[in-house]
């Protein structure tokens, strides 16, 4: 078990790195000068323009730039804003639990309804109850995350006024969003636990617990699911990082306060120190959630502890 958390942090922790590293070059890639952003051209002098660059650090040679910003995330410093010189960390903290609870809720939602759904197809299969849950995977699927929160709005916002249309206060501001994302993840895990759960019930094991008299829900939710749902979970730690990148395009059309508009506000104004820690930040939750994912595996199938 500690040798496996271990190699598990050890690749967790080149992950974060070379995230670090593509975003980097990525940002310096970027079209536009961060200097710009912050003067007006034209009522500033190139000696000025200059001076700026110096002070930022932009002038020096690529590595110079990102051993420098590497000693400083080691130390806890993130930088400060190039727009409006606030430091970057309480600004990723302030908005940070706000985008949390936004994914947290979507995989909740994405696991319970993907699993319920994909588990009732496969037993039902080819009846209605199989039809209708193969829909909804594919109208999850299918459904771009922005119109699918347009849709959420119009019907339980303007419609029937349930739910508010925009803010970040308050659990009924959470719902739509968290259903608008959460539907896309629950089409992928319905259809993926479904061709799980038919594989699982040819089995030779299935068969012999069916001989054996034990009864059909204790064969179905007990055994088949259990054995079922190992690709279900990688499936669904996968989705978290999907579901996380999502709250960029949710978080604007339901004007949540999060790290998704904090990094999409960044992009516009290339505020580079902004856009690279969120990433860092985003590249550690997704590292944690997929590490959490990873020894899981050990609780569900006893294969996965009698091999490591």
């Amino acid at each position: 078990m500690l040798k496996t958390i271990s190699i598990r942090l050890f690749t967790s922790l080149l992950v974060i790195l070379g995230s670090l590293v593509l975003v980097f070059v990525i940002v310096y890639l970027l079209p536009g000068d961060p200097v710009m952003s912050m003067v007006d051209p034209s009522t500033v002098s190139p000696e000025v323009l200059a001076n700026l660059r110096a002070q930022l650090g932009v002038d020096r040679p690529l590595y110079e730039q990102f051993a420098s910003y590497v000693g400083k995330v080691l130390q806890g410093d993130f930088g400060k804003s190039i727009v409006n010189d606030e430091p970057v960390l309480p600004k990723i903290i302030e908005h940070l639990p706000a985008t949390l609870a936004l994914t947290a809720a979507s995989c909740f939602i994405a696991a319970v309804v993907g699993i319920w759904l994909g588990v009732l197809s496969a037993i039902h299969r080819d009846r209605w109850i199989d039809l209708t849950a193969r829909v909804v995977g594919l109208f999850g699927i299918s459904m771009p995350t922005f119109w699918s929160g347009i849709l959420l709005i119009l019907i339980f916002s303007i419609t029937l006024d349930w739910f508010p249309a925009m803010g970040s206060e308050g659990w009924k501001t959470l719902v739509l969003p968290a259903v608008g994302l959460g539907i896309v993840g629950a089409g992928f895990v319905v259809r993926l636990v479904r061709n799980s759960m038919l594989e699982v019930i040819n089995e030779p094991f299935i068969v012999t617990l069916r001989a054996k008299g034990i009864s059909e829900k204790l064969v179905m939710y007990r055994h088949a699911l259990r054995n079922a749902l190992i690709p279900a979970l990688t499936m669904i730690g996968v989705l978290s990082g999907e579901l996380l990148a999502g709250t960029v395009v949710i978080e604007t059309v339901f004007s949540r306060q999060g790290i998704g508009r904090v990094i999409s506000d960044a992009l516009m104004s290339k505020d580079l120190p902004v856009v690279q820690g969120v990433v860092f930040f985003s590249a550690v939750m997704y590292v944690i959630i997929n590490l959490i994912v990873d020894l899981s595996y050990r609780m569900i199938d006893p294969r996965v502890r009698r091999s490591q």
